[in-house]
């Protein structure tokens, strides 16, 4: 798993304990409730981006090589780069009658089907890449450099790999004064956060996962023993197409989204530091403590996929599929080592 800290270890200052009464225990329900109404919908761009969106864009026309199979990177279910069947120093000359042969994993490439075109001249493209599409592609490309001399004949090879975004997403952790650790109010308070923040996120079609919420006694040095509720959760973003709503702009890039929710939850947080210093009545039975809102920013690959700086350097934050010799069976980051293993994308050591 890789982790990027995002925010400071930093602890506030505490407030002395009391326990409050049902109102006040209610009360801090409404407060949370109310703060929705504060909040704007949406805020900033995230700046940092995996370099993986990129690929395609600026690796628009791929050349081959006599020496070694030059490596390609396609994005599931996207069109991909022209690969062309022409080494950089033929890519400018005069070709006299030249001819193309494409054949794949599955044998020869036929053009004009649905997930395949060869170009007049000679450039593989493929439509909607799949999976079962990565693997080794050779182009046989037969030319005459002058109209007088003979035939010459070339092979050249591709190592075609599908690739996805990582499934990065936000860890969150915060603590609450809480009432006693065998109370249903704290259970009731926990559904309650979680809903709110559901909905805070709501148009930004991420999801809020519970990780874990606990009750612990904790021994301060001048306000004695008190009980807190320690909170996990994760914010991920979802399909935009399971989303509320329908997304067609460069907003909706998961990253985006999921900055514009950290900006908000950051903003929920602070906020009820804010209000709560500015109450003259008692502290509510259950509250939030100043500065114990920690965030990680967690990238993982999908099953049959992983990242690899020395394997696939042009492609390093990327999630590429796992070679033959490998196979990734959860969501690490890492294609591990299985002998066995003889197709693209195994989940399975067999």
């Amino acid at each position: 798993m890789e982790a990027y800290a995002l925010g400071p270890a930093r602890r506030g200052r505490r407030r002395t304990w009391a326990v409050g009464s049902l109102l006040s225990w209610a009360a801090i329900f409404l407060f949370i409730s109310a703060f929705l109404v504060r909040v704007p919908s949406s805020v900033g761009h995230l700046v940092r981006l995996p370099r993986a969106f990129r690929l395609t864009k600026d690796s628009v026309k791929i050349v081959g090589s006599t020496s070694f199979p030059v490596k390609v990177y396609v994005m599931l279910h996207q069109k991909s780069p022209h690969v062309l069947c022409v080494t950089q120093q033929l890519r400018n000359a005069e070709l006299i009658d030249p001819s193309f042969q494409w054949y794949g994993p599955k044998g020869k490439v036929v053009s004009g089907n649905r997930t395949a075109q060869i170009t007049s001249t000679g450039s593989l493209v493929f439509q909607n890449f799949e999976e079962s599409m990565s693997g080794i592609y050779t182009c046989f490309l037969e030319y005459k450099p002058t109209v007088e001399e003979i035939v010459k004949r070339l092979q050249l090879k591709y190592a075609i790999y599908a690739y996805r975004e990582p499934h990065y997403y936000y860890q969150f952790t915060a603590r609450y004064h809480a009432a006693p650790c065998n109370s249903i109010y704290n259970i009731s308070f926990e559904k309650k956060l979680l809903q709110i923040l559901s909905k805070l996120l709501l148009d930004l079609s991420c999801e809020i996962s519970l990780l874990k919420s606990e009750c612990h006694h904790v021994k301060m040095q001048r306000a004695g023993l008190q009980n807190e509720l320690f909170f996990a959760f994760s914010v991920s973003s979802l399909d935009t197409e399971k989303g509320p709503k329908p997304c067609t702009d460069h907003n909706c890039e998961p990253s985006k989204r999921l900055f514009k929710a950290k900006n908000l939850i950051e903003r929920f947080f602070n906020q009820q530091v804010e209000i709560l210093g500015r109450r003259a009545e008692q502290l509510p039975q259950i509250y939030y403590i100043e500065g114990t809102l920690q965030m990680v920013w967690i990238n993982r690959c999908f099953p049959g996929y992983g990242m690899n700086i020395q394997q696939h350097p042009k492609c390093p934050e990327c999630c590429v599929i796992c070679s033959p010799g490998s196979y990734n069976p959860r969501d690490g980051i890492h294609c591990l080592q299985c002998n066995s293993s003889l197709v693209y994308g195994a989940k399975t050591c067999l």
